[in-house]
């Protein structure tokens, strides 16, 4: 179809788009993390390019201080006038692991009453877009399938996108297996290669499936060496297999709990082994902003990125041409925020999704 079409053009602007990460250390021996887009014209800029602020030298050099305003009822307003579509990360926004955040459902009626139009993006790739809802509808939230975009459904549009006819090889949970059925493209592993051992006895080789054009990484908490060696061997003796990452996030709220070890320390495995740099589908590469925004026939800058992370919500609004907003009810913290060594700066950051609230106009 030509919607059809069209997307694919717009995807495979973005299709050799690569995150590389850069590691410098100060003088005090802190790690100061940067990133730089690279495309296939080139570098585009660096993931700090846009931050705003004083500059403070550390270990002989200057670094970029992030200066981003507390949200206050009048910037609240303002912000919500300019903006058509808002898009919002799940977890730590409108959820911590299976509890919903307070406030969220009144906020969401206050802005749909308004005519804003919503959109939810997660980095999750547990769960395809059909699980998203069952959990939307879980919480109270009546949220339709259409309005969610998670990592797994963007792994699996990729594929669709560049007319892929091969199989691809999952690390990852029964999200990215459904999304790839949705699509008709054959898989193997996932779930299935949960309970597999590598015994490394004398003489023990591992064969491996030809015809995997695809090995795709994404979040997996029965993630075994078993998994890593296939991932590897696909990806290194498959001519031309592509190595996709649905996210590299570090952490992530798999309970209201704590914090977890995200997608990025299993992406970390395979890039380790294979010393390739992986396709990265997920925030905050480009390649769900630019579907979603094709699929709405969106303006870039009639859009509010609401998230908890600098380095991939945030970050993702900043390089996308995005207003964006920052909640610390999730992984980012004011001290964090306001750190020496962060660079990124949202427009605007408060507490809590809530807090829009405070446009709910006063009962007499």
């Amino acid at each position: 179809s030509s919607s059809r079409e069209r997307d694919a053009a717009v995807w495979d602007i973005h299709l050799r788009t690569t995150i590389e990460k850069t590691m410098s250390f100060t003088a005090s021996s802190k790690v100061v993390l940067t990133t730089t887009t690279t495309t296939t014209t080139g570098v585009r800029r660096r993931g700090n390019a846009r931050a705003t602020g004083t500059t403070t030298r550390r270990g002989g050099r200057h670094m970029a201080r992030a200066n981003a305003p507390k949200m206050s009822p009048p910037d609240a307003k303002s912000l919500v006038d300019a903006t058509e579509t808002f898009i919002f990360d799940c977890d730590g926004v409108i959820w911590k692991g299976d509890s919903l955040i307070e406030g969220v459902p009144e906020t969401l009626d206050l802005l749909r009453s308004m005519g804003k139009r919503l959109i939810f993006v997660t980095n999750n790739s547990t769960k395809s877009r059909a699980g998203y809802t069952s959990k939307f509808k879980s919480l109270g939230l009546n949220v339709g399938a259409e309005e969610i975009f998670s990592s797994s459904f963007a792994a699996a549009a990729y594929l669709e996108s560049i007319g892929f006819k091969k199989k691809a090889y999952v690390v990852g949970e029964t999200g990215i297996l459904e999304e790839l059925d949705n699509v008709g493209v054959q898989h193997i592993g996932g779930e299935a290669d949960a309970g597999k051992q590598v015994t490394l006895k004398s003489g023990e080789l591992m064969h491996h499936d030809e015809d995997v054009g695809a090995v795709i990484v994404g979040f997996d908490r029965n993630i075994n060496y078993y998994k890593i060696q296939y991932a590897t061997l696909c990806i290194r003796e498959n001519p031309g297999c592509l190595f996709i990452a649905t996210n590299t996030d570090a952490v992530t709220h798999l309970t209201d709990a704590q914090e977890w070890a995200g997608n990025g320390s299993m992406v970390g495995a395979i890039k380790g082994s294979t010393k390739q740099e992986p396709i990265v589908v997920g925030k905050p590469a480009a390649f769900m902003l630019d579907y979603i925004a094709n699929k709405y026939s969106l303006r870039k800058d009639q859009i509010c990125m609401v998230g908890d992370r600098l380095d991939t919500d945030i970050l993702f609004g900043k390089d996308g041409g995005l207003r964006t907003m920052l909640v610390l009810s999730g992984v980012t913290t004011e001290e964090t925020l306001k750190s020496p060594e962060n660079d990124i700066a949202p427009d605007f950051y408060t507490d809590k999704l809530a807090d829009l609230l405070c446009l709910k106009p006063v009962e007499a």
